[in-house]
C-alpha cells in the first residue's frame, strides 16, 4: 500500500482552514468553511482551529473497526463541541463549521464517508471512477439566484457579496432543506454520503478538499480520469501545482466566478502496489 498526503493554504502566510491526515487504514480530509472577517460566529476560535480538531477527533473515533463512520463523525462533533462550549456560543447560525471526506479499510473493505463538497473517489478497475461528493449546497447555492457572474476576486463589490452570500446560506445550513456540514450538530453526521466497496475491486482511492478538486468540478479541465492520472503520475502535491497554475492564469475569477482566487487544497491519495493497468 502506498500513501500520499499534500495539503497547502491558497496564499502563503495565510493559515490553512484545511486537515489531512492518515493513520494505519485510515484516511481524513478536512476542509474548513472559511468565512469573511466582519462575519460573526459567536466563536473565539478559528475555523483553522476547528479543521484541526475536529480532524483530530475524527481519527481517534474511527479506528476503532467497530464504530461506524457516521458514529464517528457524531461523536468527534460532539467532543470538539465539549472543548469550547464553556466560552464560545454554540447556538450561533454562524459557528465554525467544515465539510468532510473520511475513508477506513475494514477487512477486505474500503468504506468512505463524505459531508457536504468533500470528495472521494475510487479509482476502480476496469470501469470509471466513482465520485462521492454531496451536492446539497450548490443546490441551495442555485436556488438563492445569484448573477451568472460574481464581481471580480478582490474588489469591493466581491467582498460585499461574498458577505451576503455567507449570511444567507447560514439560513440554510444544518436544516432539512438545506444543506448539512460537520459544525455543532451531531446529527449532521447522520446526513453525510456513506458506502463500502472490495479493495479487490479498486486501484486506489483519492480523498480531496473542494480546493484540490477545482480542477475538474470548477474548472472543467480535467476529467475525473485525468485527476486520477495525474495523482498516479505525480501524486498530490502534483495536483496541487496544476491548480495554483489555473487560479494564478484566472486572478479576478473572469474565466472561473468563484469566492476565492486560490483556495486551501488537500488530497490524500491511496494506491495499490500491484495496481492493475488501466488498459486492461
Amino acid at each position: 500500500m502506498r500513501v500520499q498526503i499534500a495539503s497547502e493554504p491558497g496564499r502563503p502566510g495565510r493559515a490553512n482552514e484545511d486537515f489531512a491526515a492518515v493513520a494505519p487504514g485510515l484516511f481524513v480530509v478536512i476542509d474548513g468553511a472559511g468565512t469573511p472577517a466582519d462575519v460573526g460566529t459567536g466563536c473565539e476560535h478559528s475555523v483553522a482551529w476547528y479543521a484541526r480538531h475536529l480532524g483530530g477527533a475524527v481519527l481517534a473515533a474511527a479506528v476503532d473497526a467497530g464504530t461506524g463512520l457516521d458514529e464517528a463523525l457524531a461523536v468527534s462533533i460532539e467532543r470538539v463541541n465539549a472543548l469550547h462550549v464553556r466560552t464560545c456560543d454554540l447556538r450561533h447560525p454562524g459557528s465554525p463549521s467544515a465539510t468532510v471526506a473520511l475513508a477506513r479499510m475494514d477487512g477486505g473493505r474500503l468504506e468512505h464517508l463524505v459531508l457536504s463538497d468533500a470528495v472521494v473517489v475510487l479509482d476502480r478497475i476496469g470501469q470509471s471512477p466513482a465520485v462521492v461528493t454531496d451536492d446539497r449546497l450548490t443546490d441551495v447555492i442555485a436556488r438563492l439566484d445569484e448573477p451568472e457572474r460574481s464581481p471580480a476576486v478582490g474588489s469591493d463589490a466581491h467582498a460585499r457579496w461574498l458577505r451576503d452570500r455567507v449570511e444567507r446560506l447560514a439560513a440554510h445550513r444544518n436544516r432539512p432543506g438545506g444543506f448539512w456540514v460537520a459544525s455543532t450538530k451531531p446529527e449532521a453526521a447522520g446526513e453525510a454520503l456513506t458506502g463500502s466497496s472490495s479493495l479487490d475491486e479498486l486501484n486506489g482511492v483519492a480523498l480531496l478538499s473542494d480546493g484540490a478538486s477545482r480542477l475538474v468540478d470548477r474548472f472543467g479541465l480535467l476529467g475525473w480520469p485525468e485527476l486520477l492520472a495525474v495523482l498516479r503520475k505525480g501524486g498530490p502535491e502534483e495536483l496541487i501545482a496544476r491548480t495554483r497554475d489555473a487560479e494564478a492564469s484566472d486572478p479576478v475569477g473572469a474565466r472561473w466566478p468563484r469566492g476565492k482566487a486560490a483556495d486551501d487544497a488537500s488530497a490524500v491519495w491511496w494506491a495499490r502496489e500491484d495496481a492493475v493497468p488501466r488498459d486492461l
